[in-house]
């Protein structure tokens, strides 16, 4: 029963500080593109040029 006071407050706190951060991270924008760095993966920058070609 005494594990239970320990555990319950130190739950709360780690939600309270999850829910912190998320809003932390709403208002510097970290959910502005999601779609984005998905499609970045699939964008090609750079072409190789025939000397970095492996033969």
């Amino acid at each position: 029963m005494s594990g239970l006071a320990i555990l319950i407050p130190v739950a709360l706190l780690m939600g309270l500080a999850g829910l912190v951060f998320f809003f932390w991270a709403m208002r510097n924008g970290q959910f502005d593109d999601l779609d984005g760095a998905a499609q970045r993966v699939l964008i090609d920058e750079e072409e190789m040029s025939d000397d970095d070609k492996e033969p």
